[in-house]
């Protein structure tokens, strides 16, 4: 191999040595919106076919990738096949801010998580998960870090579930204008902060985020 040259990623590397290990079925699962002042999180699960998993994916979701990698146009367009196809299993959940508010954003995205992967039948035998691991998953796991980039299953579950909140932050952006919701999807941008500053919160965001938290009082 030339010196320069790159080795193609295999992004179902896990997944068949998990195939190798017994595990039937093994889930991909990843979140969306953990870090914007406004909005739910939202979770996806997704379970491909052992047989793409040995053999790669089909025509139709070539190109599949980290959402954050993909266009617009192209998140919707595999958000489309992905939940079209009977021979792909899926799961979608979301936390609304209120419930982010009561426990906090850590455990309302694990209880996402949890909340798409219970929808899956049957069970996943195996989850791999985006990021570091998730103690509170109820099935067994491994923690891939960054690894919407490096499994076919954690990307197509970050394209369902940023799809799904992209969706919901444009239906807000309806329901509350005035905010920017269509453009910034809640996160904290100069044009949103700018917005709060004018209006004042509205009742999808986050009151437990800065700047939206209460400051406390320092006690002398």
């Amino acid at each position: 191999m030339p010196r320069n040259a790159t080795k193609a990623t295999d992004r179902f590397e896990f997944e068949r040595a998990l195939l190798g290990k017994g595990a039937a079925t093994i889930a991909g699962v990843d979140e969306a919106g953990r870090g914007p002042l406004a909005g739910p999180v939202s979770a996806a699960a997704v379970i491909f076919p052992a047989e793409w998993i040995r053999t790669g994916l089909p025509r139709e979701l070539e190109g599949l990738n980290d959402s954050k990698q993909l266009t617009e146009s192209q998140r919707e367009r595999f958000f489309t096949a992905l939940t079209e196809n009977p021979a792909i299993r899926h799961g979608i959940a979301i936390i609304e801010a209120s419930v982010i508010d009561a426990i906090n954003i850590l455990q309302a995205t694990h209880r996402a998580m949890n909340e798409a992967l219970a929808q899956l039948s049957p069970a996943p035998a195996h989850v791999l998960v985006d990021g570091t691991r998730v103690k509170s998953l109820y099935f067994p796991q491994t923690p891939l870090v960054k690894g919407d980039a490096r499994s076919y299953s954690i990307a197509a579950a970050s394209v369902l579930a940023k799809v799904t909140r992209d969706r919901l932050m444009l239906r807000y952006a309806d329901d509350f204008p005035g905010y920017g919701f269509a453009e910034h999807k809640g996160y904290g941008t100069l044009a949103h902060l700018a917005a709060i500053a004018r209006h004042g919160p509205c009742p999808i965001h986050r009151r437990s985020f800065a700047p939206l938290k209460p400051v406390q009082a320092e006690l002398f």
